[in-house]
């Protein structure tokens, strides 16, 4: 028995002896870095193991060496923000806390109206709404054409029940260039109601009552009065022959017996569609003596809804770039 005791014990420490270099030898055998690459690091003692954790990272002062001052205060999750140290009702507001008075204007004085905004002229603009240098009264109600600032180049007071158009509806309004007064009851407009804005350019009148167009400035552009009850007799004659400006005239769904001619040259586009012509002249858009005449401009004229019969005139717009639209 006392042989093998003896050996037991050899072996054991034949095994404490071994394992010591072993553990060494993984210690010398660990690759080392570079130190020309961390020449600002002491690597010396920096073997981490399980028994040296807490003698190389020191974690005490772990927030001292990083200054979080440029951040944020710290919020804690979970938590509400804090209260005003002495909260205080808005001026002209009621009571928001307990014990906070209200706040009441001075004696005698009533509630205070809203400042208006410069330049805008509000007053003259009710009821409608003025943004600029335009005016919008569209579906307001009204029977006549509201007041409006000296400045306003555009109205636009569709859908209303405005019924007639007097002189001095738009006196001194010379910065006007747009009038729209689409879908009204108007049936009169009196013959001066536009003649005397002097930059007029857009005047759109559909869906009216009109029985006769009024004169109109040379500045004008664009005329719309589709949907009407005008007749030729409604029309002054040569009513457009002095409108140099004029490039689009459109009296479609009206009572019109004729074109209304002459045409300015400066024309684009006619539309007269379902109206009751029935005849034109050789003369009506180009000059029957100058078979060399083109008239370029005139590429839209639509003549489609009525009883005359296109091919019969032949004559009457070989100078057109595009033949008319209608029944041939």
């Amino acid at each position: 028995m006392c042989p093998l005791g003896w050996l037991g014990v050899a072996s054991l420490c034949l095994g404490t002896l071994w394992a010591v270099p072993a553990q060494e030898r993984r210690k010398a055998e660990k690759p080392k870095a570079d130190p020309t690459l961390y020449e600002n690091l002491d690597l010396d003692n920096y073997d981490l193991t399980l028994d040296n954790y807490g003698e190389i990272l020191d974690l005490s002062n772990y927030e001292e060496l990083y200054d979080y001052g440029d951040l944020g205060p710290k919020i804690e999750v979970g938590t509400l923000a804090p209260r005003p140290k002495d909260p205080q009702s808005p001026p002209g507001l009621g009571e928001t806390t307990a014990g906070t008075p209200k706040l009441q204007p001075p004696s005698g004085a009533g509630p205070v109206p809203p400042a208006p905004i410069p330049g805008q002229g509000l007053p003259s603009c009710r009821p409608c709404l003025c943004l600029g240098t335009s005016v919008y009264c569209d579906d307001a109600e009204l029977e006549r054409v509201p007041a409006l600032p000296p400045d306003t180049a555009y109205l636009y007071a569709r859908f209303n029940r405005i019924a007639a158009v007097r002189a001095g509806d738009f006196r001194g309004l010379e910065k006007l260039k747009r009038i729209d007064l689409s879908s009204n009851s108007i049936s009169w407009a009196d013959a001066d109601a536009f003649r005397l804005l002097p930059r007029l350019q857009e005047l759109l009148l559909p869906e009216n009552r009109l029985t006769a167009l009024p004169e109109l400035p040379r500045s004008i552009v664009r005329l719309d009065a589709r949907l009407n009850r005008i007749p030729s007799a409604g029309l002054r004659p040569e009513a457009f022959r002095d409108l140099k400006q004029l490039q689009f005239l459109h009296l479609s769904d009206n009572q019109l017996d004729f074109i209304p001619v002459p045409l300015p040259e400066s024309l684009r586009s006619l539309h007269l569609q379902n109206n009751n012509i029935r005849t034109m002249h050789e003369d009506t858009f180009c000059d029957s003596q100058d078979q060399a005449q083109i008239r370029r401009a005139l590429e839209d004229v639509r003549l489609d809804g009525n009883p005359i019969n296109l091919g019969l005139f032949p004559n009457a717009f070989f100078c057109l770039p595009r033949l008319p639209t209608g029944r041939f």
